[in-house]
């Protein structure tokens, strides 16, 4: 895919995101929270931490070189995301930024921001589609080699504790399990991803906790 192309496609993306915004609200309902108790308006920051595959085809785009079939570039990842949801009623836009280190495999890391517009579903969950850029790193090619980038775009869903049973754990505090599914190109990568996704007072408690020396 040309240049040129990708960039006419990015353009429709970000139209299409911005146009979202002004859109969903004149139909949206005006409820002040959802079920789950977060908020049905207004901006909700979160971060999360994933872990998942993402296997490449044996000549992928993005000037990322071919592989010989039966050697094709792949590998585990973890995954940390940081990102904003604008609650819409009974939609939501936003925009995530994302960084993944390969534990296994070709990949070395893995960096990219998208866009999100999405819908709530049953009373704690989500579901959404996204599309923005993704570079990768491959340690296949030395310590040195450039980073390959390319359109990245995918569907997911977040669900909350309650919907399997873990509402006595973690009740109405906007904590949601993920599990998504991207590629890059023109269909050229498989990317599975699964994890936790929570407010970033959550995880900051929990980073503090984590750091805190026995006494």
């Amino acid at each position: 895919m040309s240049g040129l192309v990708k960039g006419t496609v990015m353009k429709k993306l970000l139209l299409a995101a911005a146009a979202a915004a002004f859109v969903l609200p004149a139909v949206a309902s005006a409820q002040e929270t959802t079920p789950d108790g977060s908020r049905a308006f207004g901006i909700d920051p979160y971060v999360g931490v994933l872990g998942g595959y993402e296997g490449f085809e044996s000549n992928p785009g993005g000037g990322i070189p071919p592989s010989v079939r039966g050697n094709l570039l792949k590998g585990g990842l973890v995954e940390g995301v940081a990102g904003v949801n604008v609650p819409l009623g009974g939609f939501f836009v936003g925009v995530e930024g994302n960084a993944a280190k390969g534990f296994t495999g070709d990949i070395d890391w893995q960096y990219g921001v998208h866009g999100r517009v999405g819908a709530r579903a049953g009373e704690t969950g989500l579901i959404y589609v996204k599309a923005g850029y993704m570079w990768t790193n491959f340690d296949r090619y030395g310590p040195d080699s450039r980073d390959f980038g390319d359109i990245s775009y995918g569907i997911g869903g977040e669900f909350g504790p309650s919907a399997i049973g873990l509402d006595g754990l973690v009740k109405k505090e906007g904590v949601r399990f993920r599990a998504e599914i991207s590629t890059q190109g023109e269909f050229e990568s498989v990317r599975p991803m699964i994890g936790i996704i929570g407010p970033s007072t959550c995880f900051a408690m929990m980073l503090r906790w984590i750091s805190l020396e026995p006494a």
